[in-house]
């Protein structure tokens, strides 16, 4: 009984045994198979992408509107061409730049280059065809808005770099004085070559201003603008005074707001402010 009790165990142990040999092989099979088809339908849909993103590429380009498949993207609407005018909106506010953000700018900046383009071509076709340009104040207005853009992300980048590295990131300027001796602002760029060696710029600066004709044209250029801002100042107190002359009870703070360099107290005081009139005496 002994022996027919471990043969018996024996052989259900060989059982167990090609039991786990064929669960194992099943399940590295399926394991395989499945990773394989896996792998086959990720390179698939990895060919896939790449194949859209080229026709997409092949097709068209960036856009932050819905494009068009033509050159007519540098043309106004059809609709546009024989209108005198066109109605649109106005020109974008810093207020209402600065609430965007970069990926909001940065797509609004290449909508009004594409604007921008489409106006300039439309105005050169139409001085071309001998025709009036409708609403020539769009071009304007784009134009504002895209200065007012730049503006907002030099805002940003300066407190950027203020932030992170103690300075603002702009290039350094400095006031420098030409040949003919007037200062200017002179903006500092990056050059190939370091000072001493760049041969261009040393002698480029080699030529300074000095002797008596510089020194005479000098005098008449200050005496230029002398004579613009002492004309500049006698217009503004001619006109104060013709308006105390007219309205004896103007408001002077209004006055002194609008011409700060004008003393108006002095005027008050002057016969020429009251103008020729007898006053009523005894009435």
């Amino acid at each position: 009984s002994y022996h027919f009790t471990y043969t018996k165990m024996s052989s259900a142990l060989k059982i167990l045994n090609v039991a786990k040999c064929v669960k194992t092989l099943c399940s590295s099979v399926s394991n395989k198979f499945l990773s394989s088809s896996l792998l086959n339908r990720m390179q698939s849909q990895q060919q896939q992408n790449v194949l859209t993103a080229l026709s997409a590429l092949n097709t068209r380009t960036f856009h932050s509107t819905s494009p068009r498949q033509d050159l007519m993207e540098f043309f106004d609407d059809p609709k546009n061409w024989s209108e005198n005018e066109v109605k649109v909106g106005r020109a974008w506010k810093l207020e209402e730049l600065r609430i965007k953000s970069n990926k909001e700018l940065h797509q609004l900046w290449y909508i009004l280059l594409k604007e921008r383009n489409m106006l300039l071509t439309m105005e050169h076709e139409c001085n071309d065809k001998m025709e009036l340009f409708p609403s020539p104040e769009r071009l304007d207005k784009v134009k504002i808005s895209m200065g007012n853009l730049e503006t907002v992300v030099r805002e940003r980048n300066k407190a950027y770099h203020l932030l992170e590295t103690g300075i603002t990131g702009e290039r350094p300027t400095r006031m420098v004085h030409n040949p003919l001796g007037l200062r200017h602002l002179y903006r500092s760029c990056e050059h190939v070559l370091p000072p001493h060696m760049n041969v261009k710029w040393i002698k480029s600066r080699d030529i300074g201003f000095g002797g008596r004709a510089v020194r005479k044209f000098l005098l008449l250029y200050r005496e230029k603008l002398y004579n613009i801002k002492r004309k500049a100042k006698n217009r503004s107190r001619n006109e104060v005074m013709m308006l105390l002359r007219r309205n004896p009870n103007i408001d002077v703070q209004v006055l002194r707001s609008k011409y700060p360099n004008v003393d108006i107290d002095k005027l008050l005081r002057d016969d020429k402010t009251r103008g020729h009139f007898v006053p009523k005496v005894g009435v």
